[in-house]
């Protein structure tokens, strides 16, 4: 059945409510990798609340904060989406635990074609529930690929950043752990194929890959790590394209450029020269 054009562009959820504790900001971070040395100093407040001091947020904690990105209703055939993009607008940092509302709409979708499917652009708020004070907007971009040839607009979305053509400033290696998806996919995210090493199998991996909002998280980590001195305030926006997947146990290496207040990253794998995230752009505070 194909797409409803008119149907999907209807789709709007709002105020849906939405709250968050400690608990769930320390498994975050805990799930991306932060706190593995239990000793560090800069990573502890991440995962520790130590007396008067706030316990510290990962900006790209935001991710899960919106469960199920996507507005019910659309009509896409759910198991074709392939998850190509993702951004976030941080407003202020995020609190370690709060009352949420919680908006979400299709921005756009754009008709690529039966051979690429169809591109759709879909937006999320998140809110104080106390005084509606606005502390994130997220976006993603997904490709639904059985569902080209609606009848529906053309287009190509937003234009990706582009990476400097020099050598990286910096570079930062952070190992995964085998059993990564199995932590991450307790901040929300219960699809099998990170799990189910028989779901893996039958899509074509050896066993089940890291989810790319993990990665997106790792790499965040990164910048926060090697050019932000751990101050997460720092961090405004976090943009990534994906482009393949992680094996948990892969180690991965986040290269940064850095011109002024906008940083540019890309991720590899170099245990299988794979490009897993590409197109990063953070924007820092000034």
């Amino acid at each position: 059945m194909a797409l409803d054009y008119e149907n999907v562009m209807s789709k709007v959820e709002t105020d849906l409510p939405f709250s968050y504790t400690d608990r769930d900001s320390i498994l975050y971070a805990l799930s991306i990798g932060v706190g593995r040395d239990p000793v560090d100093p800069k990573e502890l407040p991440f995962v520790y609340e130590q007396g008067a001091e706030p316990l510290r947020t990962v900006p790209t904690l935001a991710t899960v904060l919106v469960p199920e990105m996507f507005p019910v209703g659309l009509g896409w055939d759910y198991s074709q989406i392939l998850h190509g993009e993702q951004r976030l607008k941080l407003y202020r940092p995020l609190p370690a635990a709060a009352d949420l509302l919680i908006n979400k709409r299709v921005v756009d979708v754009f008709d690529r074609g039966p051979k690429i499917g169809a591109l759709f652009l879909l937006e999320a708020e998140g809110r104080l529930a106390s005084d509606d004070t606005v502390l994130f907007t997220m976006g993603c971009t997904i490709v639904a690929r059985g569902d080209g040839g609606f009848g529906g607009p053309k287009g190509k979305g937003i234009p990706p950043h582009r990476t400097p053509r020099r050598e990286p400033d910096l570079s930062c290696d952070i190992e995964t752990r085998a059993d990564q998806s199995l932590l991450y996919r307790l901040t929300g995210d219960r699809n099998p194929l990170h799990a189910n090493p028989a779901t893996a199998r039958s899509v074509g991996y050896d066993r089940p890959i890291l989810h790319g909002l993990c990665t997106f998280g790792v790499a965040c980590s990164a910048v926060m790590k090697t050019i932000c001195d751990y101050d997460y305030a720092l961090i405004e926006e976090f943009d990534a394209r994906f482009s393949a997947p992680v094996l948990p146990g892969d180690t991965i290496t986040t290269e940064m450029w850095q011109d002024g207040n906008v940083v540019s990253f890309v991720c590899h794998v170099r245990e299988r020269d794979a490009e897993v995230l590409r197109n990063g752009k953070c924007v820092l505070r000034v």
